[in-house]
C-alpha cells in the first residue's frame, strides 16, 4: 500500500467526488462532446477541448500550455486516439500543479524543529479565513498537536468574534485585544505566549482589506518583522486563503497577496459550491504556489490536505 493510498482512503475519495461533482458534471460533459464520434485528436478536438478548460476557469494561458503539450504529443507519436486523451490530459495538468517544498505529510504533521510553527493567514474577508483558520485548528488538534490562534485581523470586530467562537468550539487557547488595536502587538504577544506554553502551531489571523494594497504590505511587512524579533525564520508558513467560486477574481486576490507578502501556500474553500474547479490549476500554474488544502464543505473534515495526483485522478473518475 502506498503512501497516497494511506492518506486518501475510500472514505475520503468519495468526500473528494462529492466535492467535486459540480466541477467533474460540467468538464465531462464538455469532453464527451469534444471527442464525440472522432477517432483521433485532431483540430476540432483540440478547439472543444480548449473551451471546455476556459469554462471549467482553468484559465487562458494554462489551458493553452495544455493544449501546446497535446499538439507536442500528437506531433511526436503521430497518432494519438482519443480514448488517451484522458489519460494525457491528467499527465498534463499534473506537471502544472507545483509540489509543496515543505508538504505536510501523512495526517497534519509538522515539519521537525520548528515549534511552535508559526502559520500567518492571509486573505479577504468573505473568502472563508477564519472557518479555514477554525477547521485547521481542529484538524492539527485531532492529529495530536497543540495549537493556539492570534486574533490580528482588528478591523472587523466580527473577525475577532469569529476567532473566539472557533477557539472555545476547538477547545484551543486565543490571543486578541480590542478592535483597533495594532495587529503587529498581538503577532508579538501570541508568538511569545506559544512559546512560552510550548504549543505545536501558532495560526494568526489578519486583516483581508485590499482597498490600499501599499497599506496592506506595510502591515504584512510589519507583523512578520515583529514575529522575526522573537523567532527569526518565521514565519514558516504564509497561507493565502481563496474562495473557489469566485473563479477569476480568485486570481486578482492571489497576485494582490503575492504581491505584498511572501505567500508560501494555498488553501482554496468553497470547491463543493462551483462547476469551476479548474481555478485550482489557473491559480498553482499562475503564481507557481502550492495548493495545500481545499474545502470541498461546510465541516471540518471537509478542509482537506491537497495532493495533486489525487485530486486529478478524482477529477477524471466516472463514480
Amino acid at each position: 500500500m502506498g503512501f497516497f493510498d494511506r492518506l486518501f482512503g475510500v472514505k475520503e475519495k468519495e468526500q473528494l467526488d462529492k466535492g467535486l461533482e459540480k466541477t467533474k458534471e460540467g468538464f465531462f460533459s464538455k469532453i464527451t462532446k469534444a471527442i464525440a464520434g472522432k477517432s483521433q485528436i485532431d483540430d476540432d478536438v483540440l478547439d472543444q477541448l480548449e473551451e471546455a478548460l476556459i469554462s471549467s476557469d482553468v484559465g487562458v494561458d494554462t489551458t493553452l500550455q495544455i493544449i501546446e503539450q497535446i499538439q507536442r504529443r500528437v506531433a511526436k507519436d503521430k497518432y494519438i486516439g482519443t480514448a488517451e486523451l484522458n489519460q494525457i490530459l491528467q499527465e498534463e495538468m499534473q506537471v502544472l500543479l507545483i509540489d509543496s517544498k515543505e508538504n505536510i505529510l501523512e495526517g497534519f504533521s509538522l515539519p521537525e524543529g520548528k515549534k511552535p510553527f508559526v502559520m500567518l493567514v492571509v486573505g479577504v474577508n468573505g473568502v472563508g479565513k477564519t472557518t479555514t483558520i477554525g477547521k485547521l485548528a481542529t484538524n492539527f488538534k485531532a492529529s495530536g498537536k497543540t495549537v493556539m490562534l492570534g486574533a490580528a485581523d482588528t478591523f472587523r470586530a466580527a473577525a475577532v468574534d469569529q476567532l473566539t467562537i472557533w477557539s472555545e468550539r476547538v477547545g484551543v487557547p486565543i490571543v486578541k485585544k480590542e478592535m483597533g488595536s495594532d495587529p503587529a502587538s498581538i503577532a508579538f504577544d501570541a508568538v511569545n505566549s506559544a512559546i512560552a506554553k510550548g504549543v505545536d502551531i501558532l495560526i494568526i489571523d489578519t486583516a483581508g482589506r485590499l482597498h490600499n494594497k501599499a497599506h496592506l504590505m506595510e502591515e504584512l511587512s510589519k507583523i512578520k518583522r515583529v514575529i522575526q524579533k522573537v523567532i527569526p525564520n518565521a514565519p514558516h508558513e504564509t497561507l493565502l486563503v481563496l474562495d473557489g467560486t469566485t473563479g477569476q477574481n480568485a486570481i486578482e486576490q492571489a497576485r494582490h497577496f503575492s504581491t505584498a507578502t511572501d505567500v508560501t501556500a494555498l488553501a482554496i474553500t468553497k470547491l463543493d459550491g462551483t462547476a469551476k474547479g479548474g481555478i485550482v490549476l489557473a491559480i498553482a500554474n499562475q503564481f507557481k504556489i502550492p495548493v495545500k488544502f481545499i474545502g470541498v464543505g461546510e465541516k471540518a473534515e471537509d478542509l482537506m490536505l491537497f495532493d495533486k495526483s489525487v485530486f486529478v485522478e478524482r477529477l477524471f473518475s466516472i463514480s
